[in-house]
């Protein structure tokens, strides 16, 4: 009989985007409020590959990305993604923008291998998890850099993106160094 292992904690990743900096700030605010501090932040990049969004949207959008210092368990994605979708929900309610969706809030986790991310729409290469929840490996870590697959999407093939991804793998791989240290002190 196999003898079964829960994961290890992976880093919690979550992109926020809009075409206002006032949602950018109000999203990291209540993202932190909930999921605690975040080590890492991003740039704001320009979400320049795509017009999908701009009916809903808006024009001239920009992306950051928050990193968590907690980890989490990698079983709490889709969670984490309805709850994400209630404060998109309520940032458009309390907003005094004029598009529909003024804010996005996309959930993921990033492991020493894999970005993985929520989605709330199926499609061939997406894992359903729970309660309208999908979720699909975006990126792989392979031979020191990260790997798009056939379905990633443009943004996420991008180097600056990447250089941040390479920052998050090796703040949860120091993450992992200092547990492990914890452990051994506490053991001894």
């Amino acid at each position: 009989m196999p003898t079964l292992a829960t994961h290890r904690p992976v880093l919690l990743i979550t992109a926020a985007f809009s075409h206002y900096d006032a949602a950018l700030e109000w999203a990291k605010q209540t993202l932190e409020a909930a999921w605690g501090h975040v080590a890492l932040e991003s740039p704001r990049f320009d979400h320049r590959e795509t017009t999908y969004y701009e009916a809903t949207m808006g024009p001239d959008l920009k992306k950051v990305f928050f990193a968590f210092e907690r980890l989490v368990d990698p079983a709490t994605l889709a969670e984490r993604k309805l709850q994400a979708i209630a404060w998109e929900d309520e940032y458009g309610r309390r907003a005094s923008q004029s598009e529909p969706r003024p804010l996005n809030i996309d959930p993921g986790y990033l492991t020493e291998a894999k970005l993985v991310l929520a989605s709330t729409k199926d499609r061939d290469h997406r894992i359903y998890l729970s309660q309208g929840i999908f979720a699909e490996v975006t990126l792989h870590f392979h031979r020191g850099q990260w790997a798009s697959r056939p379905w990633t999407y443009p943004d996420y093939q991008r180097a600056d993106y990447h250089e941040f991804f390479s920052r998050c793998r090796e703040f949860l791989r120091q993450s992992y160094r200092e547990s492990a240290r914890g452990q051994a002190t506490g053991q001894e």
